[in-house]
């Protein structure tokens, strides 16, 4: 316990030498720390913040320290997050790699690829997309067609992905392929690609929030080094589903804050005052505040409930079906999230552009039509009802 308490006073001292001033404010969706081979900083801040924390191993704090990683234990690292909560820091570093493959790469990858492929993810120095989607393999992902040809001393890929989130600004992508057209699930492999590769093409897709996160990405006649790998040939399932159960938990964590926030506009509560009104200190609705009321307990919740998962995690039950639980709920929370801030902002949650709406006011009405998308992203809203009532409640077919 002593040791601990040491930990934190060394992690409280160094942040407050470390975490520059403009990193403890609200984070504008511009200022996004993605990195990469190709990553722009209008905050400068934020490549150094990005830099003194990967120092550290500390954007990957629990991922070994040989493979770039913090190497902390699970109570360490509960205090960095803690302590990084109590200062409002913004996050270091966004990253697929870090949320999604690196941890199928701890656990599927051998030796040489981690030592070359993690320290790079920890440090921010390449972004990473996902290739899973195909316009005819959705819902049905086993069902993908991207061939991967064996020609001796590399693999040529033709196909087409689809629903590749920043595929145009990242640096490599993993990719499930098909090599072996005889067989379904067990024909497919899990591949590593330059984005740089000839042959590789990316084309944004206008969303309804006016934005272009997603892509099609186009592969012809693409060239890859054998070693690019992961996994055995034909076991690229095995790993696509486990990755799957890392991103199913990403995306449900958009419910998580986000339940008790609004944006840039403050808390809930707040916002009510703001736009709807206050009595004696109290959001002037009682209905309103019965409906924040139930957001912030939902939410807390489903924090708890996150919690314990992650601790059973630690403790070597890895991600399962249960994920599918926690990316629809967090879906669904995140969206009645967006529903209520529309609610409490009135006609001034109406505006697309132009004169009488702040940045913030705007960027609500955007980001409720981007939460649409999250009941598809990460597999279905259906799909995870399924899962949930095969693997986790065990109902028939």
């Amino acid at each position: 316990m002593e040791a601990l308490e040491t930990f934190r006073q060394e992690v409280r001292e160094w942040l407050e030498t470390n975490c520059p001033a403009s990193m403890r404010t609200p984070m504008p969706e511009e200022e996004s720390p993605w990195g990469g081979r190709n990553a722009s900083w209008p905050n400068p801040d934020s490549k150094v913040w990005m830099d003194n924390m990967a120092s550290r191993g500390w954007t990957a704090p629990t991922w070994p320290k040989e493979y770039g990683g913090g190497g902390l234990s699970k109570d360490e690292n509960k205090i960095l997050q803690q302590e990084l909560r109590r200062i409002k820091a913004r996050p270091a570093l966004m990253s697929f790699g870090i949320w999604m493959l690196g941890p199928a790469l701890l656990e599927f990858a051998n030796e040489e690829q981690k030592k070359e492929y993690l320290p790079p993810i920890v440090r921010g120095e390449i972004r990473w997309c996902q290739g899973y989607s195909e316009p005819g393999a959705g819902s049905d992902l086993a069902g993908l067609q991207t061939k991967c040809e064996d020609k001796g001393d590399h693999y040529l890929i033709n196909g087409q992905k689809i629903w590749t989130s920043y595929a145009d600004h990242a640096d490599w992508i993993f990719a499930l392929v098909r090599t072996d057209s005889s067989k379904k699930h067990e024909g497919i492999s899990f591949l590593l690609i330059d984005m740089a590769s000839e042959g590789v093409e990316t084309r944004p897709i206008t969303m309804i929030s006016g934005a272009s996160p997603f892509c099609e990405t186009f592969f012809t006649d693409v060239k890859v080094p054998k070693d690019h790998l992961v996994g055995e040939l034909n076991k690229g399932w095995t790993i696509a589903k486990r990755l799957l159960q890392h991103e199913r938990e990403m995306i449900s964590g958009m419910g998580l804050g986000g339940s008790l926030a609004g944006g840039g506009l403050g808390g809930l509560d707040q916002v009510a005052k703001e736009y709807y009104g206050e009595v004696d200190g109290r959001v002037a609705s009682p209905a309103l505040r019965e409906h924040i009321a139930q957001q912030k307990m939902d939410g807390r919740a489903f924090s708890l409930t996150l919690q314990r998962s992650v601790e059973e995690a630690k403790a070597g039950h890895g991600p399962g079906a249960a994920s599918s639980i926690f990316k629809y709920y967090g879906t669904e929370l995140n969206k009645r999230r967006y529903e209520l801030l529309l609610e409490l902002l009135g006609t001034q949650g109406l505006g697309w552009e132009g004169e009488g709406f702040t940045p913030e006011e705007l960027g609500v009405t955007r980001s409720w039509l981007r939460s649409k998308g999250n009941s598809i992203e990460g597999g279905t809203s259906e799909v995870q009802l399924n899962v949930v009532s095969k693997r986790v409640l065990g109902l028939p077919s």
